[in-house]
């Protein structure tokens, strides 16, 4: 960057004594205001509902390409990200005064700020918690637009590049005696947050409030000068432009490890990508990740207590599941403490997605999702419908998340860019934006094939009602089958099966012949026994809640519908003629 001859380069010295200055400043204006300071607003609901009177949006992004831009921008957004934490939901009473340094409090490294973009002496130099006029600006300008008094207001001395006070309708904040202030006669409430590209500050009021004095926009400024890349390396303040960007740092925030997803992360990682996930263990795949090129962060007391905890609980009754979602909230916290402000892309495991939101995380940053399983929202409608045919089920009505998990989910949801996702419904729901990732099938290797055919049907998960065990239980009744069970959780204490002829095998010990592996499932969002089945060769029966496309070797019939069901079981043990199985697979077909 070129500056003018006569513009002076800070030195060490200048820094001191600029320093010196604004603490005797600070200090007057604590002294000042002892005992008349502006209160700090809480949270309220009361305006929640109350017409707009204002909504202003900014970019949070230049266009900036080199490492420095990147970083400085990355950290102004993280600082926008802590300051809006104290904004957004506040309401102010009619002729209270609004306070910027009261509300958001001083940025601070011990409060967790980093270094962003502040004007100081002309120039834009890194400073801790730079980037707040970006705040500062949008609430000056919803306080015009809305007609509020204000009450003190600074301008910057320059303009700068790119932004929007090069309208004039600019305000700078320096903590803690360069504040902004401003007050109505009515009652208004702030809602201020942060997508992937801007920033979103909105005023509600009950009552049109009554203009006040306004200050005036000051005349035309010069433009501030940018030190990133700045000549003059003799300065205080320098900073070297650095090597271009070619792809955003990403954060992968994720849990228990899918091939689909490993796979994934191996093919897209990039150089500067850091793998979130709550500990190795090489005896489990469950958290076999592949390492990522910019190293890892472990969540192991989470991870360990987790795995204790979870195994002493039953798999009916609601208790694991809530105790699943507590953990989920437990790791994400635990994420989001080693989470770098240089991560503006994250990569989010699904379980983890509701409870990242509700802590602000998501806010400024751009996200993919890995899809798990089904929204809650969607998830639990589809119980809700399924309790309604089977209200004898004590199972599937045992458990449902909490509103604001549900919301917070939906709202992130919303919010992602791609969502990623093998499952053939989740695919479909999301066409606009879901990647459908290709299912992996098992490795078999030498393991023992079983043979195909007989009166064998294996049933690869325990009788419960959202894995359509009653479906199936009403379906087979009076057949000549041997039924294969693998699971071993109950619906009740009562015997389930009636008069099938049931029996429980180990779930890694298939049968030594299946006619067919069978799971007409209402829910099921991992299917690694009909995959297994299909790489064995044989032949799957299941409802398209499986999550498998419709292919050679697998049958799909709709949910919760023993006659269609008994139909196809009939084909694949050879007791039906050949003209059934297109009936059984066009009204599956129609179903989906």
């Amino acid at each position: 960057m070129t500056l003018p001859a006569d513009h002076k380069v800070p030195s060490r010295w200048d820094a001191l004594v600029f320093g010196s200055k604004a603490a005797l400043l600070r200090g007057r204006r604590a002294l000042r205001e002892i005992a008349r300071r502006p209160d700090c607003h809480p949270r309220a609901s009361e305006l929640r509902d109350a017409a707009t009177v204002a909504e202003i949006r900014s970019p949070l992004w230049p266009g900036l390409a080199g490492a420095a831009e990147h970083e400085l921008t990355a950290g102004k957004i993280h600082n926008l990200r802590l300051a809006v934490r104290a904004l957004d939901g506040i309401e102010v009473p009619a002729g209270a005064v609004f306070s910027f340094w009261r509300q958001i409090g001083r940025a601070s490294r011990r409060r967790g700020f980093v270094a962003g973009r502040e004007l100081r002496e002309g120039c834009l130099v890194a400073s801790t918690g730079g980037g707040l006029c970006q705040l500062s600006n949008g609430l000056y300008e919803a306080a015009l637009a809305a007609g509020f008094e204000i009450v003190e207001r600074h301008a910057h001395s320059r303009l700068v590049p790119g932004s929007r006070a090069a309208a004039g309708r600019d305000a700078t904040v320096f903590w803690n005696y360069v504040d902004l202030r401003f007050r109505s006669r009515a009652a208004f409430r702030i809602e201020a947050r942060l997508t992937g590209t801007e920033l979103q500050i909105r005023f509600r009021s009950a009552a049109a409030p009554v203009s006040g004095v306004v200050v005036r926009f000051p005349a035309q400024r010069e433009a501030a000068h940018d030190c990133v890349g700045c000549a003059r390396q003799g300065c205080s303040h320098h900073l070297p432009k650095g090597p271009e960007m070619t792809r955003r740092p990403t954060a992968w925030l994720v849990d228990a490890c899918w091939p689909e997803f490993a796979a994934l992360a191996r093919g897209q990682a990039g150089p500067e990508d850091r793998l979130f996930l709550p500990m190795r263990w090489p005896a489990r795949t469950r958290y076999a990740w592949p390492e990522l090129p910019g190293g890892e962060s472990r969540a192991l007391l989470v991870g360990l207590t987790r795995s204790r905890a979870l195994r002493r609980l039953p798999a009916v009754g609601g208790a694991l599941p809530r105790a699943m979602l507590d953990f989920d909230r437990r790791l994400a916290e635990a994420y989001a403490r080693r989470l770098s402000h240089r991560h503006t892309h994250l990569v989010v495991g699904q379980g983890l997605l509701p409870h990242l939101w509700r802590l602000g995380c998501l806010q400024g940053r751009s996200l993919d999702v890995l899809m798990e399983r089904w929204p809650l929202a969607a998830l639990q409608a589809r119980l809700d419908r399924a309790l309604a045919r089977r209200p004898e089920s004590p199972t599937l009505g045992d458990f449902r998340a909490p509103e604001d998990v549900v919301a917070a989910e939906t709202e992130a949801l919303a919010a992602a860019a791609r969502l990623y996702t093998p499952h053939a419904g989740i695919a479909t729901r999301f066409a606009d934006r879901a990647v459908h990732l290709d299912w992996v099938l098992p490795e078999i290797g030498a393991a023992k094939r079983p043979a195909i055919g007989g009166r064998t049907i294996l049933f690869p998960a325990s009788p419960l009602g959202r894995k359509g065990a009653y479906a199936l239980r009403d379906a087979v009744e009076g057949l000549d089958i041997d039924l294969a069970v693998t699971g071993r959780a109950r619906e009740h204490d009562k015997p389930f099966w009636r008069n099938v002829s049931a029996r429980t095998v180990p779930g890694g010990a298939w049968p030594d012949a299946v006619a067919a592996v069978v799971l007409p499932a209402i829910v099921e969002h991992q299917p690694r026994a009909l995959l297994r089945a299909l790489a064995l060769g044989v032949p799957v029966i299941a409802t398209a809640a499986c999550g498998l496309d419709e292919s050679p070797g697998v049958t799909l019939v709709p949910e919760d519908d023993p006659a269609a069901l008994r139909e196809a079981l009939l084909q694949a043990l050879g007791d039906a003629p050949p003209a059934r199985q297109t009936t059984a697979q066009g009204s599956a077909r129609n179903s989906a």
